[in-house]
């Protein structure tokens, strides 16, 4: 009977949550606290202690998880916006673990017991869904944020897909690049050997945010690539739909070639 069975990967699962809950509880309780303290702290000379703390932490949250960061590429600095293909809550965590990016995330994640508190420390922009004068404020503060030379990120889909097919990249997120006449670097995120654990990672249908995080806790452990790509810089599209058009490309190329 091999490890991949049906009748075995019960017991591993148990096995995994056995080990996995106490590194989890100690991280959320005794490394949570001291992130949020130096995220407070800011800078100390030249060195940004709260940037590096938050990618130490990240990065071992999704070790705790089993998901071994693989970074390939790296991320520009100064006021760049990111864009990346989006299948679940991991997506934010495994950016983080390499590049401090303020996200744009639905406004209800603020009031979430502890991912809203972590969600506002690190740098979220929210948005009201639906609501016009909402995205517009986001926009400006994007922009702002990018003439400052601090890094936005942003998910061009709209929303997690099941994982498998890209979808399209919504033109209009990519304004506040136009606006602050920043660069574009798309980001592929790769999970598992050569992509194939995407629907895994990818919630469920009917699964909610607290299901999928309990599910994933006792996940085998796989690579999850960080792939930052070729930056988009301003001779090299025609407006946001050009450079839509062009992230989605570069995205959908490097996973199809993981």
């Amino acid at each position: 009977m091999n490890a991949t069975s049906p009748a075995v990967e019960p017991i591993l699962r148990a096995c995994r949550y056995l080990y996995r809950l106490p590194l989890l509880a100690w991280h959320l309780l005794v490394h949570l606290p001291i992130l949020l303290l130096l995220l407070a702290v800011g800078q100390v000379g030249d060195h940004q202690v709260g940037h590096a703390a938050l990618r130490w932490w990240a990065r071992w949250f999704l070790w705790i998880f089993g998901m071994r960061v693989i970074r390939e590429g790296l991320p520009l600095a100064g006021g760049t916006m990111f864009v990346a293909n989006h299948v679940s809550w991991v997506d934010i965590v495994a950016l983080h673990s390499q590049h401090m990016m303020g996200f744009i995330a639905k406004h209800e994640i603020r009031s979430w017991p502890l991912v809203g508190w972590l969600s506002t420390h690190t740098e979220t922009i929210y948005l009201r869904r639906g609501n016009a004068d909402s995205l517009g404020g986001v926009m400006h503060e994007m922009a702002t944020r990018l003439r400052a030379g601090r890094a936005v990120a942003a998910f061009p889909e709209g929303g997690t897909r099941e994982g498998v097919a890209l979808g399209p990249f919504h033109a209009r997120i990519f304004t506040a690049a136009v606006a602050a006449d920043a660069p574009v670097q798309p980001v592929a995120l790769c999970y598992g050997e050569r992509c194939q654990a995407q629907s895994i990672v990818a919630f469920a249908p009917r699964e909610n945010f607290l299901v999928n995080f309990v599910r994933m806790l006792g996940e085998p452990s796989r690579p999850a690539r960080v792939c930052f790509l070729e930056p988009i810089l301003h001779a090299d599209h025609d407006g946001r739909r050009g450079i839509a058009q062009l992230a989605r490309s570069r995205i959908e190329h490097a996973m199809q070639s993981a």
